[in-house]
């Protein structure tokens, strides 16, 4: 299984720019290009969106100041649950 990073994302992104800037692209080809446009979006969003809670749950951890606070199993990185 691949490990993707948000500059992998960066990069998907920017892929789909140039190939919507492509001004060849006419008709068919190019409804198709922003469909395939809208559907990298609306994922990379999600992707955004999940990488974000990701990340203000790793500031609420580094937070607890000694309390004896336990995320969520899905928030759980491997180190939280190695050290249970």
């Amino acid at each position: 299984m691949t490990q993707n990073k948000l500059t992998d994302l960066n990069n998907h992104l920017f892929a789909e720019l140039e190939r919507l800037g492509d001004e060849g692209l006419a008709g068919a080809e190019l409804a198709e290009e922003i469909n395939r446009a809208d559907a990298i979006s609306n994922i990379a969003s999600n992707v955004v969106e999940n990488a974000n809670l990701a990340l203000k749950a790793a500031i609420a951890y580094d937070k607890r100041e000694g309390a004896d606070m336990r995320l969520p199993g899905m928030l759980e990185t491997t180190q939280d649950s190695d050290s249970k």
